[in-house]
């Protein structure tokens, strides 16, 4: 670890922020100014049942391979939150000084600027030592705390987490702004939180493509088979719509919809033609009931993968709808809205003086 590298632990108020958005779009502007970076995560959560083995690498490979970072620059998670860990925990079978642990975490990571993905919320990780207060004060790092924009909530949960950082606090990145909303953001919230102390580094807008969720992910999701098109896997899907009424109302429906997954039965033909001659990326047949083969030659013809699920149009709709802004940034198209949109809307010379960093380049 290079004796000048600064720490700086990227949290949030609640899941889903978009921490690991702004860790990938900050990398991405430090090494344009050619600030080395590094990444760990000292505790992992929210993992995917029979996940466990995977995921450790997963995000790490992934910033490692995106960013050109080497080996030396990059740390798995020091920690797994499940339940089993937090039962060894609380029976006494772990008696692990996790301050110290991570205070030898961090020194194994080589960089100018040392970024550390924090827990889903500010207080998680407490019954190790771990939380994002407990992580910043052992390995003495900066703050930058990453909030979804929410009118009624935002501002005081805001306030309440600058009590509870303190100092620490270097500022924050809204995120997820509707458009509707920019304006008020930029002309009451921001000048209101920055008489606050608490400056504001980024505002992000809502986009639709950091907010869309591949085919893959969705037919990983419900555990689908794909019936046809597999190789479209990758394509983006942006909106959800449900199959469940009579032809021209459906069709009607789907025109005002772009790039949409459309649920409905599998036995019903009609509507899934339908969909299939509108801006449909997938369709999602539920029951488990094979479509005809005149449906599945047209999908094949317009190349729109197929899926088949077990699970009842209720069900598989909410897996679907869950999915939508809570899913990896792993795909290309992905990376490079991050890239966009931070260029365009985060201040990263205010965030570099605020941390006392040099920079070899200015951009």
């Amino acid at each position: 670890m290079a004796k000048s590298a600064k720490h700086l632990l990227i949290a949030s108020t609640e899941a889903y922020s978009g921490k690991s958005t702004t860790i990938l779009g900050l990398s991405h502007l430090s090494l344009q100014r050619e600030i080395s970076v590094g990444y760990g995560q000292p505790l992992a959560t929210d993992l995917r049942e029979n996940s466990r083995d995977t995921k450790k690498t997963e995000d790490v490979n992934f910033l490692a391979t995106t960013l050109k970072l080497s080996s030396n620059q990059v740390k798995t998670p020091l920690l797994f939150l499940d339940r089993h860990t937090i039962n060894r925990r609380l029976q006494g079978d772990d008696q692990e000084d996790y301050a110290q642990a991570l205070q030898e975490y961090v020194k194994q990571i080589e960089a100018d600027l040392v970024l550390l993905k924090g827990p889903s919320n500010l207080w998680e990780g407490g019954i190790f030592n771990l939380s994002v207060p407990e992580i910043a004060a052992a390995v003495d790092a900066s703050i930058l705390l990453v909030a979804r924009y929410h009118p009624l909530m935002l501002v005081d949960s805001l306030l309440t987490a600058k009590k509870f950082l303190g100092d620490r606090l270097l500022g924050v990145v809204i995120n997820d702004i509707p458009q509707a909303e920019l304006t008020t953001a930029s002309e009451t919230i921001k000048p209101y939180l920055e008489n606050q102390e608490i400056p504001i580094l980024g505002m992000i807008p809502t986009d639709r493509i950091l907010n869309s969720v591949s085919v893959q992910e969705i037919a990983t999701r419900l555990d689908a088979e794909v019936l046809c098109c597999s190789e479209h896997l990758d394509w983006m899907v942006e909106s959800l719509s449900i199959g469940a009424m009579n032809v021209n109302s459906a069709l009607g429906y789907f025109r005002n919809r772009e790039n949409m997954a459309v649920v409905t039965g599998g036995d019903r033909a009609e509507l899934q033609m339908a969909a299939l001659e509108t801006s449909t990326h997938c369709l999602i047949l539920t029951g488990r009931i094979p479509p005809k083969e005149l449906i599945i030659e047209r999908a094949e013809s317009l190349d729109i993968p197929i899926l088949s699920v077990d699970t009842d149009t209720l069900t598989t709709v909410e897996v679907v709808d869950n999915s939508f802004g809570k899913v990896p940034i792993q795909e290309g198209i992905k990376v490079k809205q991050i890239q966009d949109l931070m260029q365009q809307h985060f201040d990263i010379d205010r965030l570099i003086q605020k941390l006392g960093l040099e920079v070899v380049r200015s951009v």
